[in-house]
């Protein structure tokens, strides 16, 4: 279930190309659907429509689907449902499925603090949700350690896709003096403003960097696949029991992707570095001490969060400008 066309690029991308390595992995036959609304009827006709034709199991992978999903797993408590990025799940037939990108969005920060010139860093966001501000926090921990005088400055879109104000809200931030835009949408439109504007761009879903060329320095990217044939598996061997899955770099779910041919030696061994370490359980960005944006400790220090900490994260860390309410 596709909240947007596939494209070639982005969130909907990212997910059929792994639907596309599970199907290959599990000989599973799969069906999709795309540009179906999030708290739409054509939600509900469309599952019923793949009930219909004999599927098992049912991946939305929208945050918007998550309560006709929870009704529908109820109603049919013989298919399998997994929703991406909500926090509903059951412990038979409804789970739920994200990954700790915040991981790499830390390291994405690293290459931008030192690709920033000003300091003063464009982030275009879509909505003010846990999952949304935890990547910006994590994102800017990541740039005030490679530049500790930077700022994020977050402009708030309230859509997942849609290129012209994902586009108008890059080219603000631009105007306001940002030299380098980082994102959570799910279109390209963020990083063609920058380029038209001499900046940079970290992009977010997929690697971008075909994408505005000379804008690209770097990407926070998904790769479904392993996770998808693991669930088609489990519904097919009859272990499928719902619950929640949370993945990171050691499952590989979450990875950065290329780098800008001019991010330094140094940075680059750096980010290699983190990336081993938090694949390894050794380091995690969130590590206390950790001020919230007005300056009052959120995070002790050595102290590292509780899952159910960053899950429900409602507050920015200091050097971001913007509200995290929206």
């Amino acid at each position: 279930m596709y909240l947007t066309e596939t494209g070639d690029a982005g969130w909907t991308y990212a997910h059929d190309n792994g639907r596309q390595f599970a199907e290959e992995q599990t000989g599973a036959t799969t069906l999709t659907v795309e540009n179906i609304p999030e708290g739409s009827p054509e939600f509900d006709t469309a599952v019923r429509d793949f009930i219909d034709q004999g599927a098992d199991v049912i991946f939305g992978t929208s945050f918007g689907y998550m309560d006709a999903m929870e009704a529908l797993a109820a109603e049919f408590p013989d298919v399998a449902f997994a929703h991406a990025t909500g926090y509903m799940s059951n412990d038979t037939n409804f789970g739920n499925y994200f990954g700790r990108i915040y991981q790499a969005r830390y390291l994405t920060g690293l290459a931008a603090g030192e690709a920033s010139a000003s300091g003063n860093i464009g982030y275009v966001a879509a909505f003010p949700i846990p999952e949304v501000i935890r990547g910006i926090n994590a994102f800017t921990l990541g740039v005030k350690e490679a530049n500790p005088d930077a700022t994020v400055t977050v402009n708030w879109t309230f859509t997942w896709f849609d290129p012209a104000v994902e586009g108008d809200a890059a080219n603000a931030l631009l105007e306001g003096g940002a030299d380098l835009i980082a994102m959570h949408q799910d279109s390209t439109a963020a990083g063609e403003a920058a380029e038209a504007a001499g900046a940079r761009w970290v992009s977010y879903n997929s690697d971008m960097s075909a994408y505005a060329p000379d804008a690209y320095l770097a990407s926070a990217i998904w790769d479904w696949g392993p996770y998808y044939a693991s669930v088609i598996e489990a519904v097919a061997d009859g272990s499928y029991a719902g619950g929640a899955y949370w993945g990171g770099m050691d499952d590989g779910i979450v990875q950065i992707g290329s780098l800008a041919d001019d991010v330094s030696a140094e940075t680059t061994a750096l980010i290699e570095e983190r990336a081993a370490a938090m694949i390894a359980s050794e380091f995690d960005p969130f590590t206390g001490p950790i001020n919230d944006q007005d300056g009052n400790e959120v995070i002790a220090a050595g102290v590292v969060p509780a899952d159910g900490d960053l899950l429900g994260m409602a507050y920015f860390v200091e050097g971001v400008i913007g509200s995290a309410e929206g």
